[in-house]
């Protein structure tokens, strides 16, 4: 994992070099893709936030029922909307951008955008089957 020197402040509103929407923060990578470019699906993008670990637990944000929307745009701009397991997450700071990265290195994704929300709550309810096997949950 690397560190870009952002804190969770970088992320809270009225933050420098972040934006706010609704209740959460909001990363961006990524440029607009060339006209006629092939979009990403939808798979590609899973298997992309399938990289992304918290580095406190070994299951990836995917699976542990931390991404809420994929929006896919026509032009390949991407939307996820994301959330946390706490909000009080030591590295909560760094998950937006860390998605962004990740979907921005798969071919066909425009722009990317990442919200991070808190509403609805995380549960246990959204982890996959997997996440519950490995974590022992139940």
């Amino acid at each position: 994992m690397q560190d870009d020197g952002r804190t969770l402040q970088d992320f809270m509103p009225g933050a420098t070099g972040a934006t706010t929407t609704g209740d959460g923060a909001i990363a961006r990578e990524g440029e607009a893709l060339p006209e006629g470019a092939q979009v990403a699906t939808e798979a590609e993008i899973v298997e992309a936030l399938k990289t992304v670990h918290d580095p406190e637990i070994p299951v990836n944000l995917y699976d542990l029922g931390l991404i809420y929307e994929i929006d896919i745009g026509a032009t390949g701009d991407v939307k996820i909307v994301m959330t946390l397991t706490a909000p009080t997450c030591p590295v909560a700071g760094e998950m937006p951008g860390m998605v962004a990265r990740a979907v921005d290195g798969v071919e066909g994704v425009g722009r990317v955008e990442v919200e991070l929300v808190f509403q609805p709550p995380w549960t246990r309810d959204r982890m996959s089957d997997d996440a519950k096997f490995v974590l022992d949950m139940f």
